[in-house]
């Protein structure tokens, strides 16, 4: 069966209703009667959906879309394809930010339980076998597999399915989530809170609504007081038997493959994709958008910020290759205990300003 989704959505909306909640301009004689039913990624996006561009990098993906209307600056206007309503703003992501709020209204303030309501809610489904400790709350329409146990002072929201044989840890909190069979869920940690999306503005920042999910597969472990962000559209995911320690921070969007080690105090920021059997060393982390390939390793406090290839072992700050990592760590080695040797023969000492 289908997931219902967890945000109920609003809708169909004329253009000329998406362009007033938006702040953006039609151009004249182009309102049409076209109905917008739901917001998409440009390479996603079909008649029916909107998106938006502000950044050149993504032309190609703006020149290919098939979406029904689209949010652009004035300078990009004239490279929207036939067929796709312009919604003309200076602020195109501010106005994607208002559009799923229009379609989304409930994406700002979803609820994991009603005032008054018995902790495990009436429409929740637990199989035979299902342990629920003092204190835990399971929401509306959940479902938990037989053989799994909810500690104490967890919370699972609505919606949420948790497979068999799992383990959610005391006062742990899972929203927004499927969650597959065998997963170890350790103390404190927060799955599914809605990733670090704003637009930014001089006046302030916009909050930007995150509806995706977070979708956890089999035997997957996660370490205590971790935290996974919900997708913004898309999903969060976390693959098949990766093991994930204590304080690690994944945003939203984020790919995690299949049996890859995540060491604890690692950040991965948002939209970043790990391919299979990676690993990421104690205090290491990545810029968003790039891809880390399979059999990949990451050294302990180290950054990458680039593309790193398949099956390749990088370190530092921004991390490189090992070997060329560790050659410029011999060669300041060696210009230091030059640099000493020089000054203990008598050379003058380099003064301050």
């Amino acid at each position: 069966m289908e997931h219902p989704g967890f945000f109920e959505r609003a809708g169909p909306f004329s253009l000329s209703e998406v362009a007033a909640a938006t702040g953006a301009e039609i151009p004249s004689g182009a309102e049409g009667a076209v109905k917008i039913d739901d917001v998409r990624p440009l390479h996603e996006a079909g008649p029916s959906h909107i998106s938006f561009i502000d950044n050149r990098k993504y032309l190609a993906q703006l020149d290919a879309t098939k979406a029904g209307a689209c949010l652009v600056v004035p300078a990009l206007a004239d490279r929207v394809p036939a067929g796709t309503a312009r919604l003309i703003t200076k602020l195109p992501y501010h106005g994607f930010a208002r559009a799923l709020a229009l379609f989304y209204p409930g994406s700002m303030q979803p609820l994991v339980a009603t005032a008054g309501a018995p902790p495990i809610d009436p429409t929740a489904k637990l199989e035979t076998g299902v342990i629920v400790e003092p204190g835990a709350i399971i929401g509306r329409e959940a479902q938990i597999g037989a053989g799994t146990r909810i500690a104490a002072g967890a919370v699972v929201g609505a919606r949420v399915t948790i497979g068999r044989d799992s383990f959610i840890g005391p006062l742990a909190t899972v929203t927004h989530a499927l969650v597959g069979d065998r997963v170890i869920i350790h103390s404190g940690v927060r799955i599914g809170q809605d990733g670090f999306g704003f637009a930014m503005g001089r006046t302030g920042h916009l909050k930007v609504p995150q509806i995706g999910r977070v979708i956890v597969q089999d035997d997957v472990e996660i370490g205590a007081n971790t935290t996974i962000d919900r997708g913004a559209l898309k999903d969060t995911i976390i693959g098949e038997g990766t093991k994930i320690d204590n304080l690690v921070q994944i945003g939203h969007n984020v790919i995690i493959g299949r049996h890859c080690v995540i060491v604890s105090m690692c950040g991965i920021s948002g939209s970043t994709e790990l391919g299979d059997f990676v690993v990421m060393g104690g205090q290491s982390g990545t810029v968003g958008h790039i891809k880390i390939g399979s059999g990949a390793q990451v050294g302990g406090a180290s950054h990458p910020t680039h593309d790193v290839p398949p099956g390749a072992r990088y370190f530092g700050t921004p991390a490189k290759p090992l070997r060329e990592s560790a050659r410029e760590q011999a060669l300041i080695k060696r210009l230091v205990a030059r640099d000493k040797d020089s000054y203990e023969d008598g050379a003058p000492e380099p003064k301050e300003g």
